[in-house]
């Protein structure tokens, strides 16, 4: 999300983000964006969510996707012998991805998201860029401040953003957001299927949109160059 801010505040502006800022941002959303993709290629390969501590072929689904043609399969033979119970099935149709990649990728994207997140984290903590910049004040979650920000963002045309801090107020609540709920409950849940994944994607489709609509070469310059 891009901040609309009043003139005084744009006279403030920093004039673009440190470079700790923009190399940790795109690494963060390289990352939440793989995780995305393998993400629903997992789900493809196996579309079932189970409820408790494990599940597989064997187990009831909690829910069963439409997606792919593991969908609706054509079902199993367990494997058995006299002296052991039944611990695994053959298929008896062939599944989607086979090879494990998505998987293996996912694992992957995870690993630089958590990483890059606690680098961002600790230097922003270090900085003070968390609380002088993306922490609201008491101010800022005053119900009619909120309102008139919320109707201000839907005017058209949207007055050009300065491409950095100092940020608005439903910014300020929606970087914090993400950056103190969203992602610590995304990796605290095991970068499964959970409702951080659904949180972050809506702001980012916010954020994309934000940036379209107030000046989509000052917003990359200034997360690139920093100018």
């Amino acid at each position: 999300m891009v901040a609309v801010i009043s003139g005084d505040e744009v006279t403030r502006s920093v004039g673009g983000h440190a470079i700790w800022v923009r190399i940790t941002h795109w690494i963060l959303a390289a990352s939440v964006l793989t995780l995305a993709f393998t993400g629903v290629v997992i789900l493809m390969a196996h579309p079932r969510l189970y409820w408790g501590n494990a599940g597989n072929d064997l187990t009831p689904a909690l829910l069963e996707l439409p997606i792919s043609r593991n969908y609706k399969h054509g079902g199993w033979v367990p494997e058995s012998t006299s002296a052991t119970p039944v611990v695994s099935a053959v298929r008896t149709y062939d599944i989607f991805n086979e090879n494990g990649w998505a998987r293996s990728l996912h694992f992957l994207a995870a690993w630089f998201l958590c990483v890059t997140g606690l680098i961002y984290l600790i230097t922003g903590l270090v900085s003070g860029h968390l609380w002088r910049d993306l922490t609201p004040r008491l101010g800022d979650l005053a119900p009619r401040a909120l309102w008139r920000d919320f109707v201000h963002h839907l005017r058209l045309p949207l007055p050009r953003a300065p491409g950095g801090p100092p940020y608005g107020r439903l910014q300020k609540i929606s970087y914090a957001g993400v950056v103190f709920i969203a992602l610590p409950l995304m990796v605290l849940t095991g970068l499964t299927m959970a409702p951080a994944v659904a949180v972050l994607f809506v702001f980012l489709i916010v954020h994309l949109a934000m940036v379209l609509l107030t000046g989509v070469r000052r917003q990359l310059r200034a997360m690139t160059f920093g100018d």
